[in-house]
Protein backbone atom coordinates (compact mmCIF):
# COMPACT_ATOMS: atom_id res chain seq x y z
CA UNK A 1 0.00 0.00 0.00
CA UNK A 2 1.10 3.78 -0.33
CA UNK A 3 -0.77 6.73 0.33
CA UNK A 4 -0.40 10.38 -0.99
CA UNK A 5 -1.15 13.67 0.97
CA UNK A 6 -1.29 15.80 -2.24
CA UNK A 7 -1.50 19.87 -1.01
CA UNK A 8 0.46 18.73 1.93
CA UNK A 9 2.12 22.11 1.49
CA UNK A 10 -1.00 24.01 1.77
CA UNK A 11 -2.63 22.09 4.77
CA UNK A 12 0.63 22.09 6.55
CA UNK A 13 0.95 26.03 6.30
CA UNK A 14 3.73 26.29 3.09
CA UNK A 15 3.27 29.48 1.55
CA UNK A 16 1.28 29.19 -1.40
CA UNK A 17 2.17 30.85 -4.81
CA UNK A 18 -0.34 33.55 -5.36
CA UNK A 19 0.36 36.89 -7.11
CA UNK A 20 0.76 39.12 -4.09
CA UNK A 21 1.36 36.44 -1.14
CA UNK A 22 3.01 37.61 1.83
CA UNK A 23 4.37 34.84 3.81
CA UNK A 24 7.82 32.96 3.96
CA UNK A 25 7.62 28.69 3.54
CA UNK A 26 6.25 27.17 6.87
CA UNK A 27 7.08 23.47 8.02
CA UNK A 28 5.49 20.47 5.67
CA UNK A 29 6.60 17.14 5.59
CA UNK A 30 8.88 16.04 3.16
CA UNK A 31 8.37 14.26 0.36
CA UNK A 32 9.47 11.14 1.38
CA UNK A 33 7.67 11.20 4.44
CA UNK A 34 4.40 11.03 2.46
CA UNK A 35 4.74 8.90 -0.05
CA UNK A 36 6.04 4.83 -0.15
CA UNK A 37 5.23 2.54 -2.86
CA UNK A 38 5.76 2.69 -6.80
CA UNK A 39 5.86 5.96 -9.39
CA UNK A 40 2.70 8.24 -8.60
CA UNK A 41 2.07 11.96 -9.22
CA UNK A 42 -0.88 13.53 -7.45
CA UNK A 43 -1.48 17.28 -8.64
CA UNK A 44 -4.59 19.23 -6.59
CA UNK A 45 -5.74 22.89 -5.83
CA UNK A 46 -7.74 24.69 -3.55
CA UNK A 47 -7.83 27.92 -0.97
CA UNK A 48 -6.12 28.85 1.63
CA UNK A 49 -6.77 31.19 4.46
CA UNK A 50 -3.38 32.67 5.78
CA UNK A 51 -2.19 35.86 7.25
CA UNK A 52 -1.48 39.01 5.13
CA UNK A 53 2.50 38.79 6.04
CA UNK A 54 4.34 36.93 8.41
CA UNK A 55 3.03 38.39 11.70
CA UNK A 56 -0.09 39.60 10.43
CA UNK A 57 -3.71 39.59 11.89
CA UNK A 58 -5.47 40.59 8.84
CA UNK A 59 -6.42 37.47 6.38
CA UNK A 60 -7.30 36.69 3.28
CA UNK A 61 -7.93 33.96 0.26
CA UNK A 62 -5.56 32.82 -2.13
CA UNK A 63 -5.48 30.42 -4.19
CA UNK A 64 -3.58 26.92 -2.99
CA UNK A 65 -2.26 24.75 -6.20
CA UNK A 66 0.41 21.82 -5.44
CA UNK A 67 1.96 18.49 -6.71
CA UNK A 68 3.36 15.47 -5.32
CA UNK A 69 5.02 12.53 -6.55
CA UNK A 70 7.95 9.87 -7.00
CA UNK A 71 9.48 8.36 -10.01
CA UNK A 72 11.81 5.67 -9.58
CA UNK A 73 12.21 6.21 -5.57
CA UNK A 74 12.84 9.77 -5.77
CA UNK A 75 10.24 12.09 -4.39
CA UNK A 76 9.51 15.62 -4.62
CA UNK A 77 7.01 18.05 -3.52
CA UNK A 78 6.33 21.66 -5.54
CA UNK A 79 4.05 23.91 -3.50
CA UNK A 80 3.28 27.16 -5.10
CA UNK A 81 6.73 28.51 -3.87
CA UNK A 82 8.40 25.59 -2.50
CA UNK A 83 10.03 22.85 -4.45
CA UNK A 84 12.23 19.60 -2.76
CA UNK A 85 13.61 16.44 -4.24
CA UNK A 86 14.61 13.72 -1.83
CA UNK A 87 17.67 12.51 -3.78
CA UNK A 88 17.91 8.95 -2.01
CA UNK A 89 15.50 6.56 -3.40
CA UNK A 90 13.03 5.49 -1.24
CA UNK A 91 12.45 1.47 -0.67
CA UNK A 92 8.90 0.08 0.06
CA UNK A 93 8.30 -1.19 3.02
CA UNK A 94 8.90 -0.64 6.91
CA UNK A 95 12.26 0.29 6.50
CA UNK A 96 14.76 3.35 7.57
CA UNK A 97 14.27 6.41 4.97
CA UNK A 98 17.46 8.39 4.55
CA UNK A 99 16.42 11.59 3.00
CA UNK A 100 18.69 14.70 1.59
CA UNK A 101 17.88 16.78 -1.21
CA UNK A 102 17.86 20.65 -2.50
CA UNK A 103 14.89 23.17 -1.29
CA UNK A 104 14.05 26.28 -3.22
CA UNK A 105 11.78 28.72 -1.82
CA UNK A 106 10.60 32.34 -3.29
CA UNK A 107 9.72 34.13 -0.43
CA UNK A 108 6.77 37.00 -0.97
CA UNK A 109 6.62 38.50 2.44
CA UNK A 110 5.26 41.62 1.59
CA UNK A 111 6.36 42.58 -2.07
CA UNK A 112 3.02 43.62 -2.73
CA UNK A 113 1.23 46.51 -0.79
CA UNK A 114 -1.84 45.84 -2.73
CA UNK A 115 -2.40 42.33 -0.86
CA UNK A 116 -1.54 44.21 3.07
CA UNK A 117 -4.76 45.66 4.89
CA UNK A 118 -2.82 47.43 7.47
CA UNK A 119 -1.89 51.12 6.03
CA UNK A 120 0.70 51.31 8.83
CA UNK A 121 2.77 48.58 7.25
CA UNK A 122 1.84 49.46 3.71
CA UNK A 123 4.09 52.90 4.65
CA UNK A 124 6.98 50.69 5.55
CA UNK A 125 7.19 49.98 1.89
CA UNK A 126 7.44 47.92 -0.58
CA UNK A 127 10.13 44.91 -0.02
CA UNK A 128 12.00 43.10 -2.96
CA UNK A 129 11.08 39.10 -3.48
CA UNK A 130 13.41 36.26 -2.15
CA UNK A 131 14.81 33.39 -3.63
CA UNK A 132 15.87 31.18 -0.56
CA UNK A 133 17.97 28.33 -1.78
CA UNK A 134 19.48 25.25 0.41
CA UNK A 135 19.12 21.60 1.23
CA UNK A 136 17.73 19.44 3.66
CA UNK A 137 18.84 15.56 5.39
CA UNK A 138 16.62 13.82 7.38
CA UNK A 139 15.63 10.19 8.44
CA UNK A 140 12.28 8.71 8.61
CA UNK A 141 10.78 5.02 9.48
CA UNK A 142 7.97 3.50 8.07
CA UNK A 143 5.76 1.07 9.79
CA UNK A 144 6.00 2.74 13.49
CA UNK A 145 3.07 2.98 15.57
CA UNK A 146 -0.50 2.12 14.10
CA UNK A 147 0.99 0.06 11.13
CA UNK A 148 3.45 -1.34 8.77
CA UNK A 149 2.25 1.83 6.33
CA UNK A 150 2.78 4.88 9.19
CA UNK A 151 5.77 6.82 8.59
CA UNK A 152 7.41 9.29 10.99
CA UNK A 153 10.32 11.42 9.91
CA UNK A 154 12.91 14.11 11.36
CA UNK A 155 14.51 16.44 9.05
CA UNK A 156 16.68 19.21 8.99
CA UNK A 157 16.83 21.95 6.36
CA UNK A 158 18.77 25.60 5.64
CA UNK A 159 18.27 28.03 2.93
CA UNK A 160 19.72 31.22 1.99
CA UNK A 161 18.16 34.31 -0.01
CA UNK A 162 20.40 34.68 -3.43
CA UNK A 163 18.37 37.49 -4.80
CA UNK A 164 19.96 39.91 -2.41
CA UNK A 165 16.85 40.63 -0.73
CA UNK A 166 16.87 39.84 3.20
CA UNK A 167 20.60 38.07 2.06
CA UNK A 168 20.49 35.91 5.07
CA UNK A 169 20.05 32.10 6.27
CA UNK A 170 17.09 30.31 7.76
CA UNK A 171 18.08 26.76 9.68
CA UNK A 172 14.36 24.48 10.17
CA UNK A 173 14.50 21.41 11.87
CA UNK A 174 10.70 19.51 11.18
CA UNK A 175 9.23 16.26 12.81
CA UNK A 176 6.20 14.64 10.74
CA UNK A 177 4.45 11.78 11.73
CA UNK A 178 1.83 10.42 8.90
CA UNK A 179 -0.28 7.55 8.84
CA UNK A 180 -3.58 5.96 6.36
CA UNK A 181 -7.11 5.21 8.29
CA UNK A 182 -8.22 3.22 5.71
CA UNK A 183 -8.37 2.54 1.94
CA UNK A 184 -10.06 5.87 2.18
CA UNK A 185 -8.31 8.49 4.43
CA UNK A 186 -5.25 9.23 6.25
CA UNK A 187 -4.27 11.92 8.36
CA UNK A 188 -0.52 13.36 9.50
CA UNK A 189 0.64 15.63 12.54
CA UNK A 190 3.70 17.84 12.21
CA UNK A 191 6.05 20.41 14.52
CA UNK A 192 8.58 22.77 13.33
CA UNK A 193 10.49 25.55 14.22
CA UNK A 194 12.54 27.96 12.06
CA UNK A 195 15.75 30.27 13.24
CA UNK A 196 16.45 33.43 11.32
CA UNK A 197 20.09 35.12 10.83
CA UNK A 198 20.35 38.92 11.24
CA UNK A 199 19.64 40.14 7.71
CA UNK A 200 16.51 38.45 8.03
CA UNK A 201 15.29 39.94 11.13
CA UNK A 202 16.66 43.53 9.47
CA UNK A 203 14.80 43.22 6.38
CA UNK A 204 11.26 42.25 7.97
CA UNK A 205 11.10 43.40 11.32
CA UNK A 206 13.65 46.48 11.87
CA UNK A 207 11.57 49.53 11.44
CA UNK A 208 14.02 52.36 10.75
CA UNK A 209 13.41 56.91 11.77
CA UNK A 210 11.92 57.00 8.76
CA UNK A 211 9.57 54.58 8.48
CA UNK A 212 8.76 56.02 11.81
CA UNK A 213 7.77 59.29 11.15
CA UNK A 214 6.00 57.39 7.56
CA UNK A 215 4.36 54.83 9.42
CA UNK A 216 3.65 56.34 12.97
CA UNK A 217 4.92 53.01 14.48
CA UNK A 218 7.76 53.20 17.05
CA UNK A 219 11.55 52.51 15.36
CA UNK A 220 13.05 49.61 16.17
CA UNK A 221 15.90 46.81 15.69
CA UNK A 222 15.41 43.37 15.03
CA UNK A 223 17.78 40.85 16.22
CA UNK A 224 18.29 37.37 14.61
CA UNK A 225 17.65 34.09 16.21
CA UNK A 226 14.28 31.82 16.64
CA UNK A 227 11.72 33.46 14.55
CA UNK A 228 8.53 30.93 15.26
CA UNK A 229 7.42 27.36 15.67
CA UNK A 230 4.67 25.66 14.01
CA UNK A 231 1.81 22.89 15.23
CA UNK A 232 -0.47 21.51 12.34
CA UNK A 233 -2.74 18.93 11.17
CA UNK A 234 -3.66 17.46 8.06
CA UNK A 235 -6.04 15.08 6.51
CA UNK A 236 -7.12 13.67 3.02
CA UNK A 237 -10.10 11.17 1.98
CA UNK A 238 -10.50 9.34 -1.37
CA UNK A 239 -13.65 10.61 -3.13
CA UNK A 240 -13.45 8.06 -6.18
CA UNK A 241 -11.49 5.13 -5.91
CA UNK A 242 -9.23 5.00 -2.80
CA UNK A 243 -6.08 7.14 -1.83
CA UNK A 244 -3.87 5.13 -4.30
CA UNK A 245 -5.43 6.53 -7.28
CA UNK A 246 -8.43 8.66 -8.14
CA UNK A 247 -10.15 12.37 -6.76
CA UNK A 248 -9.69 13.10 -3.26
CA UNK A 249 -10.30 15.93 -0.66
CA UNK A 250 -7.39 17.28 0.93
CA UNK A 251 -7.40 20.07 4.01
CA UNK A 252 -5.24 20.73 7.69
CA UNK A 253 -4.85 24.00 9.60
CA UNK A 254 -1.24 25.48 10.87
CA UNK A 255 -0.80 27.63 14.02
CA UNK A 256 2.01 29.41 14.34
CA UNK A 257 3.87 31.64 17.11
CA UNK A 258 6.47 34.15 16.46
CA UNK A 259 9.05 33.95 18.85
CA UNK A 260 11.54 36.72 20.36
CA UNK A 261 12.22 40.05 18.08
CA UNK A 262 10.31 38.74 15.13
CA UNK A 263 7.10 38.78 17.46
CA UNK A 264 8.22 41.83 19.91
CA UNK A 265 8.60 44.09 16.18
CA UNK A 266 5.80 46.59 16.08
CA UNK A 267 5.27 44.78 12.53
CA UNK A 268 3.71 41.57 14.95
CA UNK A 269 2.96 43.30 18.30
CA UNK A 270 1.57 46.50 17.61
CA UNK A 271 0.04 46.43 14.08
CA UNK A 272 -0.34 42.22 13.85
CA UNK A 273 -0.27 39.08 16.43
CA UNK A 274 2.13 36.52 17.19
CA UNK A 275 -0.50 34.05 16.46
CA UNK A 276 -0.74 32.88 13.23
CA UNK A 277 -3.16 30.65 11.42
CA UNK A 278 -4.08 28.78 8.14
CA UNK A 279 -6.22 26.86 6.90
CA UNK A 280 -6.20 25.10 3.75
CA UNK A 281 -8.78 22.76 1.88
CA UNK A 282 -8.80 21.50 -1.95
CA UNK A 283 -9.26 18.53 -4.34
CA UNK A 284 -6.32 16.57 -5.84
CA UNK A 285 -6.01 13.43 -8.52
CA UNK A 286 -3.85 11.02 -8.15
CA UNK A 287 -2.47 8.72 -11.06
Amino acid sequence: MKFLLPLVAAAAGLTLSAPALAQDASPAPDPATIETGGDSITVGGGLAYLPDYEGSDDYRFVPAPGAIGQYKGFAFLLAGNRLSVDLIPNRPGPVWDVQAGPIGVVNFNRNSLKSIDDPRIRALGELDTAIELGGYVGIGKTGVVTSPYDKLSVSLSYRKDVAGAHKAGILQPTINYLTPLSLKAAVGLFASAERAEAGYATYYYSISPTQRLASGLPTYTARGGWKNYSLGALGTYAITGDLLKGFKAVGGINYRRMLNDFGESPVTRIAGSRNQWLAALGVAYTF
